[in-house]
């Protein structure tokens, strides 16, 4: 009896390239958008608030954390795994409040969505980038929950960091939050290179 043959790359990871690929040219076509009528029309950039700028650091420090807790994983030290995770979602939610204060201070100088295509643009691609990191939430939640719940005894433990559909999970989740940190990145010089120049 012939045994069947496991696929190379795990078909998991194919959809999640597929994913990324596909935020990545939605970003892209919005920033060509944002080119376009910045030049053909001659409108002037918007000037970010400056906690744009700290929310770049404190995505970084949340994409720290994870790496962190995947090797606290790896090595199977529960405890750390655990405070690094909970660590990255404290970070997260951070950064969604601190992202709606920029908000709130672009509104305090009536830079709204209807005062023009450059701020709506700015608002669109920022609410874009925001609404990803939200939809990445429920999954480093779930993660948290179990390991809160299962991660008891030195048995379960052991199976759980056994379980390789949780280390390929585990590998999807720190793809997806390294994405939308480099991606953010982007943005920020984005719109920072564009108020300069």
């Amino acid at each position: 009896m012939s045994q069947s043959r496991q696929p190379i790359i795990h078909p998991s990871y194919i959809i999640m390239v597929l994913v990324l690929a596909g935020i990545t040219t939605l970003f892209l076509g919005f920033s060509g958008a944002y080119l376009y009528n910045r030049f053909t029309v001659g409108l002037t950039p918007i000037h970010l608030p400056w906690l744009f700028y700290l929310n770049t650091f404190i995505l970084l420090a949340s994409s720290w954390t994870l790496i962190q807790a995947k090797k606290q994983y790896l090595i199977d030290d529960t405890e750390k795994y655990k405070l690094f995770l909970i660590i990255t979602l404290g970070l997260t939610i951070l950064f969604l409040l601190a992202q709606v204060v920029a908000w709130y201070q672009l509104f305090a100088q009536n830079i709204s969505l209807t005062s023009g295509n450059m701020a709506a643009y700015m608002y669109l691609i920022s609410g874009l980038h925001l609404a990803h990191v939200i939809a990445g939430i429920p999954f480093l939640s779930y993660f948290i929950y179990i390991a809160i719940k299962k991660m008891k005894s030195p048995v379960s433990v052991l199976v759980y960091f056994s379980d390789p559909d949780k280390k390929r999970n585990l590998d999807l989740l720190t793809w997806y939050w390294h994405f939308l940190d480099g991606l953010w990145i982007y943005l920020v010089l984005f719109f920072l290179i564009n108020y300069l120049f």
